[in-house]
């Protein structure tokens, strides 16, 4: 049986190398590790493992940050199967370092490695998957082979590549936005691609923004929330604290939002992490090409997008609604976030996932038979800027009925590649449609969560909530 892994992030590394361990043909197609935002991951990942910890704290954290919209079910799923993942990555000789505590977490469970921890598990995780045999295909798959609500396999340059099963791991569509942390070239154009064909998506009103981004001369970095938890605060121009540093993403980015509207500049205060150089290499590094000495500068902070919470839709064990497609990472949502994701949650879901596709492939045994090469529309991209642009004006950190709307009307005049606008079209109408704030997805017009939303949206053309 021939595997098709798309994506070489965590989510699809971890999936090729379970898969190839099964004995399976396994063929990844990815830009290259450097270019997934599981490489440029920093703080780390979360494992309720260590003693006075337990997977219910885990579990009570994930669903109060995701604003009691998640999937108990699912959140149980993924947490209680922390210690297999955990085991996982170590039984490949992984070492952490410390372990630390992040916003929203209520004991100190995010195990880290100098604070690029996404870095040493993405090169771990290559280099196992090229020992066991894992043929990598560098290049980024066009299209997916869809015919009569069955998956065949991707298109790439133009060329049908068949596979008896496809997984979808090609991360989120962060980088639709005009400011992002992570690679750009993350617009989920393979999300908008499987709605197209038949898969629906789940939740795309929910997108994360963390709270300090740096904007700086060389591009747009993140300074990790381990900096926060090390003791930095933040501060306006003034001086004046004006949140807890270490409450939950969407708490912290909205305070800092509101401070920027007020027009004052807003910093994070670092300067009593004495070692900060040695703990967090990376953006120190980054910050002190661009002139900034964290152990005697404020660094200026803004709040940039950073995960896209909603995706394809799959179920328990990650089956989109199309036969032999699946998706894992943050290219799915199956409710495990909720509203609002938990720091550090995301590289345990991709590694989660990884391990447990693997199964579900094993059990469900997918077979592709010979079939005529299915259409290939070879869009061109288009105009992707302007729409950046929009959904970081029409559907950014604070939004209305207002300004959804008038991002809806707009995109129908923006020429770009139709599986991005539908993409757009689909978080646009998502959030119209839903009437409420709840973690991440603020309303002006409608500040307070309502019961009457607490249930996810889905998008198949159209928003269902």
């Amino acid at each position: 049986m021939r595997i098709g892994v798309i994506g070489d992030g965590v989510a699809g590394l971890t999936s090729a190398i379970a898969l190839a361990k099964r004995g399976f043909d396994v063929t990844l197609i990815g830009p290259g590790i450097r270019k997934s935002n599981s490489y440029l991951a920093q703080a780390g990942i979360a494992f309720p493992i260590l003693e006075g910890d337990s997977l219910k704290t885990h579990v009570s954290d994930t669903i109060r940050a995701g604003k009691y919209l998640n999937d108990e079910e699912v959140v149980w799923g993924v947490i209680s199967k922390a210690s297999e993942a955990y085991d996982f990555l170590t039984s490949l000789g992984l070492k952490f370092e410390t372990s630390e505590t992040e916003g929203g977490h209520s004991f100190h469970r995010v195990f880290t490695i100098k604070n690029e921890t996404g870095k040493h598990i993405t090169k771990l995780l290559y280099v196992h998957a090229k020992e066991l045999g894992v043929n990598f295909v560098r290049g980024k798959a066009e299209e997916l082979a869809i015919k009569r609500g069955k998956a065949y396999g991707i298109f790439l340059n133009g060329e049908f590549l068949t596979f008896d099963a496809t997984v979808i791991a090609s991360g989120g569509f962060s980088g639709l936005f005009k400011f992002t942390a992570g690679s750009t070239t993350n617009t989920g154009l393979l999300i908008g691609d499987a709605i197209m064909k038949g898969a629906p998506a789940r939740d795309l009103e929910f997108v994360q923004f963390h709270p300090t981004g740096y904007i700086g001369r060389r591009g747009v970095f993140l300074i990790s929330e381990a900096v926060r938890g090390a003791g930095a605060k933040l501060v306006t121009e003034d001086g004046e604290r004006f949140v807890n540093e270490l409450s939950t993403r969407d708490i912290v980015a909205k305070a800092i939002y509101r401070q920027i509207l007020a027009g004052k500049r807003v910093y994070l205060d670092a300067i009593s992490i004495g070692d900060f150089k040695k703990r967090f290499p990376q953006i120190y590094a980054f910050l002190r090409k661009d002139g900034i000495d964290p152990s005697g500068d404020l660094i200026p902070v803004s709040p940039i997008a950073h995960y896209t919470i909603g995706g394809i839709s799959v179920d328990l064990w990650y089956r989109t609604a199309v036969k032999n497609l699946y998706a894992i990472g943050e290219a799915m949502s199956n409710g495990f976030h909720g509203a609002n994701r938990l720091a550090s949650n995301s590289l345990l879901e991709c590694i989660v996932s990884g391990l447990e596709v693997a199964r579900t492939i094993a059990r469900d045994r997918p077979r592709c038979r010979d079939v005529k090469e299915p259409a290939y529309h070879g869009y061109e991209p288009g105009d992707v800027e302007s729409l950046r642009e929009l959904l970081w004006e029409k559907a950014g950190i604070v939004r209305s009925a207002k300004t959804l709307k008038e991002g809806l009307r707009e995109l129908e005049g923006i020429e770009v590649d139709p599986r991005l606008k539908l993409l757009a079209k689909g978080l646009l109408e998502c959030a119209l449609a839903r009437e409420e704030s709840r973690g991440s997805h603020y309303r002006e017009d409608f500040p307070a969560m309502r019961k009457a939303f607490e249930r996810p949206s889905f998008f198949d053309g159209k928003c269902h909530l």
